[in-house]
Parts: C-alpha cells; structure tokens; sequence
C-alpha cells in the first residue's frame, strides 16, 4: 500500500483528496495537513511514501516544508508531490530545488492525480505539461544559456525517449506511446539520465530544449 499524506489548508479539498485516494485499492490516506507545520510534523509521525502537498498554506508554505521534509535524513525515504492552482515559473522551479519529486496543477484529472502518485511512490519524478513549458521558459529568459549537451551518444531509442520526457509524459505514457514496456522505458531513462550526467528529468527537459529536440510551443 502507497501511504499518502494531504497538506492542504482548504478542509474541502482535503476531503475531496481523501476520497479519492481511498478509492485506490493499493492506497491509503494516513494523515491530514492543514499547514506546513503539520505536514512536516506528520511526515515524521505517519512514515508516509507520497505527500500531496499545496503551496499556499498558513504558518508555513509548500515549499519551504518540502525543503524541510527533503533536508531531514529521516524523511529520506518520503516523496513529495506538490499540487497547486498556481504553475509559474517560480512556483515549479522553487519546488523541485526544495526537493519536490513532481508538479501538478489542480486540475488535473483524478485518474491521472493517482496515477502521479504511484509514478512519485515509485522513485520517479514527474512534471505536468503546463510545468514543463514554465521550466523551459525560465530557461529562455536565462541572459546566459546553459552549454548545449552532447546528445551523440544517445542511440534513436534514447533520442525518441528523451523527446516524450521533454514534453511531459511519465514512464508508463511513453510505454503507451512506443509500444514498450515500463521496464524498457525506465532503462532508457536511466541511460540517459547517465549519458547527459543529469540528475533528474527536469535537466533532461532543460537538456532537450537546449539541443533544439523541442521547442516551448512542442
């Protein structure tokens, strides 16, 4: 069982969260949040895998209990999933350097909301289209750009992968997608992620946008 922790401060929304994730036969809620506070209090409490967590909460905000959740080494198996109304620029980038493992927006579809959740319990990350676009553009409105990686040694394979995760799409989407299995995908992620020496799947997005494999309009 996926143990699951809401921080939200709107009771209604946590309510609405519960439900559904309780509807999840291989998920269960173990702790409720209505601060920042209390989430990182109960992630030590309740040894949650996936916190849900809002940004805009009282006593303490989203990000600054993620970046507390991701600093203390006793948490360091507890992944952090923010779900927000608000996807800018600021909000995904200060999310992930806190240590969030994805970005999604409210609106997202309750089918695709668990979906995150097992992808983030799973030890990937995970960034919706909308927080994929803001990532890339902060990365155009950088006075600098970072040094366009070295995508020689990706094979075809490896190339098509990284394009699907520059657009967004989790492990299991480009599985769908190249007629795959899971497996294959996550091994290609893998070798990517060690060919370009990046750490996780926000500089593989970064990384495509710079070589010119995608661009912020797709």
């Amino acid at each position: 069982m996926i143990r699951v922790l809401l921080a939200d401060d709107q009771h209604l929304v946590r309510g609405a969260f519960a439900l559904l994730v309780a509807s999840a036969p291989d998920m269960e809620v173990v702790g409720e949040a209505a601060t920042g506070r209390e989430a990182v209090a109960l992630a030590r409490s309740s040894r949650a895998d996936v916190i849900v967590m809002d940004i805009r909460m009282p006593d303490l905000d989203g990000i600054a209990a993620t970046a507390r959740i991701a600093a203390d080494e006793n948490l360091a198996g507890v992944k952090v999933l923010v779900l927000t109304t608000y996807d800018t620029d600021d909000n995904v980038l200060a999310a992930l350097r806190a240590g969030a493992s994805g970005f999604l927006i409210k609106d997202t579809k309750p089918a695709a909301l668990l979906e995150a959740i097992r992808t983030v319990a799973a030890g990937e990350s995970l960034l919706s289209p909308s927080a994929t676009a803001a990532v890339i553009a902060r990365v155009r409105a950088t006075p600098e750009p970072t040094p366009r990686p070295a995508l020689g040694a990706l094979t075809d394979r490896e190339l098509d992968v990284l394009i699907l995760i520059a657009r967004g799409l989790t492990n299991a989407e480009i599985a769908e997608s190249l007629t795959v299995s899971p497996l294959t995908v996550k091994t290609h992620v893998s070798r990517i992620l060690a060919k370009l020496l990046a750490r996780d799947r926000v500089q593989l997005v970064i990384a495509a946008y710079e070589a010119g494999l995608i661009t912020p309009t797709g």
